[in-house]
């Protein structure tokens, strides 16, 4: 189960959504530099004579900006299942126990929840044991 401290409700996961959906834009650059295989041959031969120079600054940016959003998402405790599909888990209590709303960057609202063995194939709407619809 997660940590107790960190599991959302539907109002407070949809608060994070605005700035979740930015987080895992700078996270999608980022991946996209470090998984640059050409950049990285082009690093590599670098590096031995100068550090890398401009290369290795905008890869060492990357790991940096990686390094902070990973951190950004557990204090927020936000699990990005997907990072290219945008695909997010919400930890949160429902009748006693651990499950998770479900969002996917792109939808308008967290309209989802799974039980945490599911995963997205047993995505449910999102019902009033949430909380008020409004808040959705």
């Amino acid at each position: 189960m997660a940590d107790p401290r960190k599991l959302h409700t539907l109002a407070s996961a949809t608060a994070l959504l605005v700035p979740l959906t930015e987080l895992i834009e700078r996270l999608r650059a980022a991946h996209g530099v470090l998984a640059d295989e050409e950049l990285s041959a082009d690093l590599a031969g670098q590096a031995e004579g100068n550090g890398g120079g401009s290369t290795g600054t905008r890869y060492a940016d990357a790991a940096l900006e990686m390094s902070r959003g990973l951190r950004q998402l557990e204090e927020w405790g936000v699990i990005v299942r997907d990072l290219d599909a945008g695909l997010c888990d919400f930890p949160t209590a429902l009748e006693g126990r651990e499950v998770y709303l479900c969002w996917v960057v792109g939808e308008e609202r967290i309209a989802h929840w799974h039980e945490v063995d599911a995963g997205f194939a047993g995505r449910r709407p999102i019902d009033d044991r949430f909380g008020p619809a409004g808040l959705a």
